[in-house]
Order: C-alpha cells, then sequence, then structure tokens
C-alpha cells in the first residue's frame, strides 16, 4: 500500500501540517485513557451488514407515514417524489463509501470526516446534529410502535407499552455489538420477508386476484386521480402537494446512508465489506422503496380516510389497502410487522446516536466521560445518555399521538437535510485533497464517475430544500407556531453548534487548506 495512506511520523509538507493536524485538543475535554476503555471492536461480520442495509432503518416511515404521503400528493406525486429522492440519495452514497472506504476509522461518522476533510468546527456542528437527529428517531419509532399496539389493545395506557420497548432497546444496545448484528439480522429478513409478500400481493390484486376478482391494476391513479391538490387549487395547488410530498417523503431515506459510515467503523475488514454493504443499499432503494410505493399505489386510494387519521396503525396504507380488497385477518399481521420494524429501527437508530456521541468524545468534542467503553466494546455512558432523550415519547400521554409524530417528523427531516449538505461539502474537500496530493487512482477503490458532479447537486437540492422544510405554515390558513419552530429550530441550532465553535477556535482557517488534509489511515484502525 502506498505509505500516503499509513500513518508515519513525517509528513511530505514537513512540520507545516501540524498547524492543522492535531491528535487532541487543548480544552478541558483532554483525556488519557487506558486503550480497552475508548475502542469500540470491529465484531460486526460482513452478514451483519447486508441486512442492516438492506433493512436497518426500513420502520414507520415505509410502513405508516407514506399513508400521510400518499394522501398529500396522490399516487403519481409519491413514486416520483420517492424515485426523485432514491437518486440523490444514491449521489449522497457514493461520496460517503468513497470516504469509508478510502479512510475506514474505527468510531467513525460522517462528522469524522467533516473534522478531517472541512474543519474541526464543521466535524463539530455535524457531531452533534448527528447526536441529536438519530436520538430524537428513537423515541418517533417508540410512538409508533405505542400507536401500533393500540390497534390491538387500546384500553391500556401508552406509558407501558413506550417502557416495556424501551428497557428492550436499552438492554439490547448494552450488549456486545455482535448482538446488535444479530438481532438486526433477524429482524430485517423479517420485514424483508414481509415486504416482498405484500409486493406480491399487490401484483395479485393488480391482475384481479383478490376475494371480489376485482382487477385493480392502476384504478385508485384515475379515481380519486394522479395527483392531488394542497391549499390552493389548480395548477399553483399541485405545485405545493408535489413539494410537500417530496419533503413527506424524507423520513424512510433519512441519514441512511450515514448509517452504512457508522457500521463500518465496526465491521470486520472494511475495505472489502463496505463497498458490498453499498451495492445492497443500492439495491434496497430499487427494490424496497420504489417498489412498495408502487404496491402503495395500486392497492391503496389516496383519499382513504384512515391515511389522515394519524392516530391508530388504520393509518398504514397497507392496513387501509388490505381492508379495501377484503382480506380478513392480514392486516393484523402487517400491523405486527410494522411493530416489528419500528421497534427494530428505534433499535438502530440508539446504536448510532451512541456510537456518534462515543466518537464526539474521542475527538474532544464531548465530555471524556462518553470515550469509556466496557471491556467488550460498549460505549456504555454513551449509549445511556442517548438513552435519555427516548423518553420525549412519554409526550404522548398529554398530547395527540399524531401532533407529536408530526413535531419529530419534522425535527428529523431538518436534521437530515442538513446532514446531507454537509456530506456534499466533505465530499469535495475531500476530492479537493485528494487532487491536490495527488492520490493514485488505484487507492480510490469506490470512485463513482458521478462524481463530484453528483456532490454538487445534492448540495444545492438539499440546501433548498432545508429552506422549504414545513414551508406550508407560511400560508396563513396553515400557520402553527408549533409547527414552524419544529421544522426549523434545527437550522439555527446548528448554525449556533458551528459558529460558536469557530468563535473558540477562531485562529483555526475557515477551512483546512487541500494539501494539509490528512489523509494518512493508521493500520490499527483495520485491526
Amino acid at each position: 500500500m502506498d505509505n500516503i495512506r499509513l500513518s508515519s511520523d513525517k509528513h511530505n509538507n514537513g512540520n507545516e501540517k501540524d498547524v492543522y493536524q492535531t491528535t487532541s485538543r487543548a480544552n478541558s475535554f483532554d483525556v488519557e485513557e487506558p486503550l480497552h476503555l475508548q475502542s469500540t471492536k470491529r465484531d460486526l461480520k460482513a452478514r451483519h451488514a447486508l441486512f442492516i442495509a438492506w433493512g436497518g432503518t426500513v420502520g414507520t416511515g415505509l410502513f405508516i407515514t407514506t399513508g400521510k404521503t400518499l394522501a398529500t400528493g396522490g399516487p403519481a406525486f409519491l413514486v416520483g417524489s420517492y424515485v426523485f429522492i432514491s437518486i440523490l440519495v444514491y449521489f449522497i452514497l457514493t461520496s460517503v463509501i468513497e470516504m469509508a472506504t478510502f479512510l475506514p476509522v474505527r468510531g467513525g461518522s460522517m462528522s469524522r470526516y467533516g473534522s478531517l476533510f472541512v474543519s474541526k468546527s464543521l466535524g463539530f456542528a455535524m457531531g452533534w446534529l448527528y447526536v441529536y437527529s438519530f436520538a430524537i428517531l428513537v423515541p418517533f419509532e417508540l410512538t409508533a410502535c405505542a400507536i401500533l399496539i393500540d390497534y390491538w389493545q387500546p384500553g391500556i395506557n401508552s406509558a407501558v407499552w413506550i417502557t416495556i420497548l424501551l428497557v428492550l432497546l436499552v438492554v439490547l444496545n448494552l450488549l456486545p455489538v455482535r448482538f446488535y448484528g444479530e438481532a438486526e439480522f433477524i429482524f430485517t429478513g423479517v420485514k424483508l420477508a414481509t415486504i416482498i409478500g405484500l409486493l406480491i400481493l399487490s401484483f395479485i390484486l393488480f391482475w384481479g386476484g383478490g376475494p371480489d376478482r376485482k382487477r385493480l391494476g392502476f384504478h385508485y391513479w384515475k379515481d380519486p386521480g394522479a395527483a392531488n391538490t394542497l391549499i390552493l387549487e389548480g395548477d399553483a395547488g399541485r405545485l405545493i402537494a408535489a413539494i410537500a410530498t417530496v419533503i413527506s417523503s424524507l423520513l424512510p431515506f433519512t441519514l441512511t446512508p450515514e448509517m452504512v459510515v457508522g457500521t463500518a467503523a465496526e465491521i470486520k475488514d472494511p475495505m472489502r465489506n463496505v463497498p458490498r454493504v453499498a451495492k445492497h443499499f443500492t439495491w434496497r432503494l430499487v427494490v424496497l422503496f420504489f417498489g412498495s410505493v408502487i404496491g402503495i399505489s395500486v392497492i391503496c386510494p389516496s383519499n382513504a380516510s384512515s391515511l389522515t387519521s394519524g392516530s391508530d396503525a388504520a393509518s398504514s396504507p397497507w392496513v387501509a389497502g388490505i381492508r379495501q380488497a377484503g382480506i380478513p385477518g392480514l392486516d393484523s399481521v402487517i400491523n405486527a410487522v410494522a411493530l416489528i420494524a419500528a421497534w427494530s429501527t428505534g433499535n438502530a437508530f440508539l446504536y448510532l446516536s451512541g456510537r456518534c456521541l462515543h466518537s464526539m468524545a474521542m475527538e474532544g468534542s464531548a465530555p471524556r466521560i462518553f470515550q469509556r467503553c466496557t471491556a467488550k466494546g460498549v460505549p456504555i455512558y454513551a449509549v445511556g445518555a442517548t438513552s435519555c432523550v427516548a423518553l420525549l415519547a412519554y409526550m404522548t400521554l398529554n398530547s395527540s399521538s399524531a401532533t407529536v409524530l408530526n413535531w419529530l417528523l419534522n425535527l428529523v427531516n431538518t436534521g437530515g437535510l442538513l446532514s446531507w449538505v454537509c456530506c456534499s461539502i466533505t465530499y469535495l474537500r475531500f476530492r479537493k485533497a485528494c487532487e491536490i496530493q495527488r492520490v493514485p487512482k488505484s487507492q480510490l477503490t469506490q470512485r463513482s464517475p458521478l462524481q463530484p458532479y453528483a456532490s454538487w447537486i445534492t448540495l444545492v437540492v438539499f440546501s433548498i430544500l432545508t429552506l422549504l422544510n414545513g414551508f406550508t405554515v407560511f400560508f396563513p390558513s396553515q400557520w402553527s407556531t408549533a409547527s414552524f419552530m419544529s421544522a426549523y429550530i434545527g437550522l439555527p441550532v446548528f448554525l449556533i453548534l458551528y459558529f460558536g465553535h469557530r468563535f473558540v477556535y477562531r485562529k483555526d482557517a475557515w477551512a483546512i487548506p487541500p494539501e494539509f488534509v490528512d489523509l494518512r489511515l493508521d493500520p490499527a484502525e483495520l485491526e
């Protein structure tokens, strides 16, 4: 391997590089700990990572909130939105996989690459963005679990189910990472089997194989129609509906490419297995996401009253479609799988949130206590701290669960969009550094011919969508202070984190000069 990748005591640029590359910061978070207390373990096997790529974050977004999205825009806008976002997310995937394969750092996340390739300030802001975004998704999924259980047991207080499921999540995340991998392997297998079964069911109903022998075809594209209007009538209303559908469709995709990077930090032989994970992730976009929305558009009308109720499991478009087809008993089976999917996804997000906080502590950007790991490589204090955010799920006890879900959804959307903007910037700086330092193409094994053009596209598009998230509140008839705050609070928080760090370290350059970016890999990272 070329020595540009390996850690050494000297660098071609001499001591000048030390201005930008430091192993620790002179602040109160710095600490020296025994190595076994600092390191996570590369104990995820390839099959674990492959199944996590296929279905690790397939949960509430695909099984439930697609119902609201369908009701908002109609089948044409739903399918079009998923195609549009899938392409953009694929662009993000190609960039993050190139970086994660070239420098598979342990305990890493996209914030680590932001610190390495752009600036410590961007890495700091991205790190805390990931910590709270992944953590916020946990109560989102727990709330969805409570809604799903209420489908069968409406008389029991949701706090009971939230407590039981939360305890199970925390216990599983305190076990060695291989147990997390095995759990996701099993749960993802159930989710994949169910989605494939639903796609087959949609195909059968398409050709008239239901109990009433009615051939559906694309009937619901004609009646009630392919595209809806929103707030206004005519073309203006359809434009608003199209934009709102795109924004509402973001949830199943949110932070999923970053999840591959997080998995790369604890997978065995990352240089070989990470590209395999990326390939499977691409197939997930095509089969699970695109296939699912086509199936939903076939079996479920966009004007089904249950889609907009938002207060129970009947708001799932799969359940609504199965009821419409008159198939008895199957709706309960689908809800059981949706419950597994929601809990499994909450498990994945709690894992990622804890690892991100641990990574921040390792970089000196979070209190040093979060560096500590058990002998089995579990960042126990980081997991405990991020688990506390899940207590937000108890908000459903005093508010409408639909309202709480909407607030959390808006917060998550903002975090996901900001992350993708930062991923684009990070990749462009990485690309520039590789060109300036003349990194051999043989070492950039995952470089996509779409890059860097794809990253420029995602930078512009996701910046625009960040500003449009929650845009409907600006119509006089739609104003809601709570919705406005949840849709946009993430943006000023991110800017405060970034500029606050810039103020503290104002002597640092705004961006690391590309010739000084550290592109070396410590061989110990691969052990």
